[in-house]
């Protein structure tokens, strides 16, 4: 009886089936390339101050083309745009609301 037991909840913890790619929403969003997303952070650590951890935190793609990133430094956010070359056109202080 035990060892039916035990089949049973085995059975129970089977992972669910994963959505098909394009159910994703990853799909629906173009991301900033994980290298543009460091040019970002490289470029808002200047601002940032000294010792200051920057880490992207969201990105999205622009209707122009180019990429808004979003930074953590330390609690302080910024927002940053870069384009498809590597240019940071922008690094500011994040609107807050």
């Amino acid at each position: 009886m035990a060892a039916m037991t035990s089949v049973a909840l085995v059975g129970a913890c089977t992972p669910p089936t994963p959505p098909a790619p394009e159910s994703m929403a990853r799909t629906t969003l173009q991301t900033a390339p994980a290298d543009l997303q460091l040019l970002c952070a490289n470029s808002a650590a200047g601002v940032a101050g000294p010792n200051a951890k920057v880490l992207p935190t969201a990105s999205r793609q622009l209707p122009d083309g180019t990429f808004g990133v979003d930074l953590d430094a330390g609690g302080k956010k910024f927002s940053c745009v870069v384009d498809n070359n590597g240019t940071v056109r922008s690094v500011q202080p994040a609107q807050s609301g």
